[in-house]
């Protein structure tokens, strides 16, 4: 330990280390519950990429983990400590460097949080749009980690859509530069895509090009109450199989619709069985709409009610945003699975769920980027009580495996990290596994880069 303090405060100043176990304590873990987490040595707070770099080099000569992390909004495990590690901490890293309208990039540091970017680039008419739910804590570098989504992933995509390229600080301490700034580029493998979504287990992420697009028009929201979640759903096949482009189309369950009316009074009809928003930032968008909601009223909704304006629109996306924060009351303790499933399948997958709550007697709410057939049961439980806690275990790997069996996937967003790691190997299959560890070794040939997750 001593050994390993002399030399961090070698290329360090004093305010870039924490030591103080009560405070270290403080960033052993992320949002995720039953993930492990560790004790760690020191924390590090690096303002420059030479710092970090500096951080590794010790790490590497003294044979010490690093966990690295962003501002722990995760919820997989992937930013837990480990026993005796390094945390290296890049929320200091929070300079946006540079904005370009004419070549519709941002290059940012990846302490930069997401709102903060969204809006800087709104004052130069263009638009960012990965949004996690989180968006107003979470940092870009935090979501290149996990490839993270968002509200508006049906039309826009994800994060990794937008990354052009990275300054990557590696295990060793070498700096990486990957990909480009230009709106096309084929040269060479695409190191970019493999580090967006390693969660830390690869390098350290120091830098990154990020594209933008036009800020399209305000968007208007539409809420469809619906008497089942299977109407619902045959409403959301519909909508795309029409070939209509929502910029936004999210679900949410009877007990998620309670949950946030009991928390914010948001005045949501607690009648429903599924709430319905969709949105459109086209032109025209009531036109959308009302095609939209043609649909809807043929799919069985009960009220379908169009926002008059943004005010009333962004109302309604607050009540989405907090859908996880309100469930999250219901009980002293919640997991949030991630699993998406191809959009036809999307009916299946909530009423698998329902029976699962029913079968272990829990309350499991959904909310789901349904536009991508993203689901995200949160399971509801009393931490206090063993069994309790032990029937939400197994609902979350019973959810997991009925989202496999329907074609789907066990992360749509929210990464790996220690939560799902035992289930990467089954929805991989040896042959993948073998050659992601082979990638591992390539990059980090010690394996001190975040160990113990993913793999």
């Amino acid at each position: 330990m001593d050994d390993l303090l002399e030399l961090l405060r070698a290329g360090l100043p004093a305010e870039a280390l924490i030591t103080d176990p009560d405070i270290t304590a403080s960033y052993a873990n992320d949002m995720a519950s039953f993930c492990e987490a560790g004790t760690p040595a020191v924390v590090t707070l690096p303002r420059t990429v030479e710092q970090v770099q500096h951080i590794m080099r010790t790490a590497t000569a003294l044979r010490v983990p690093v966990v690295p992390q962003g501002a722990r909004t995760g919820l997989s495990g992937a930013a837990n400590a480990s026993d005796g590690c390094i945390v290296l901490s890049l929320v200091k890293m929070d300079r946006i460097l540079e904005i370009s309208p004419v070549d519709r990039i941002a290059v940012v540091e990846p302490g930069v949080i997401n709102a903060v970017l969204s809006r800087a680039v709104n004052e130069h008419g263009l638009y960012y749009p990965p949004d996690p739910s989180s968006w107003e804590m979470c940092t870009i570098g935090g979501n290149i980690g996990t490839a993270s989504g968002g509200l508006c992933c049906v039309k826009y995509g994800v994060t990794a859509e937008y990354v052009l390229g990275l300054d990557v600080v590696l295990a060793d301490g070498r700096l990486l530069t990957t990909g480009r700034r230009t709106a096309k580029g084929v040269a060479g493998y695409d190191l970019t895509r493999l580090f967006v979504g390693s969660e830390g287990s690869l390098g350290i992420v120091v830098k990154a090009v990020l594209a933008l697009k036009p800020q399209p028009p305000q968007q208007l929201v539409l809420a469809a109450e619906f008497p089942s979640a299977a109407s619902a759903c045959d409403a959301i096949c519909r909508i795309m199989e029409r070939g209509h482009t929502p910029s936004l189309l999210e679900l949410m369950d009877r007990t998620t619709v309670r949950a946030v009316n009991k928390m914010a009074n948001m005045g949501l009809p607690d009648s429903t069985e599924a709430l319905l928003l969709a949105a459109f930032d086209t032109p025209d968008p009531s036109a959308d709409l009302a095609a939209v909601a043609a649909l809807c009223t043929a799919a069985g909704a009960t009220e379908v009610v169009p926002a008059e304006d943004a005010a009333e629109s962004e109302m309604l996306l607050q009540a989405r945003r907090m859908s996880l924060t309100a469930l999250e009351t219901v009980k002293s303790a919640t997991m949030i699975d991630d699993v998406c499933v191809p959009r036809s399948q999307l009916g299946a997958m909530l009423e698998g769920t329902a029976a699962v709550a029913e079968k272990y007697d829990l309350t499991i709410g959904v909310c789901a980027h349904a536009g991508d057939g993203n689901t995200h049961p949160v399971v509801c439980f009393d931490h206090t009580d063993a069994d309790e806690s032990r029937r939400a275990r197994e609902s979350f790997d019973e959810i997991m495996a009925l989202g496999l069996a329907l074609g789907g996937t066990i992360t749509g967003e929210h990464g790996v990290g220690v939560l799902k790691k035992e289930w990467l190997a089954r929805e991989l299959g040896e042959v993948s596994v073998e050659l992601h560890r082979g990638i591992k070794q390539a990059f980090d040939p010690l394996g001190l880069l975040n160990p113990g997750k993913v793999f």
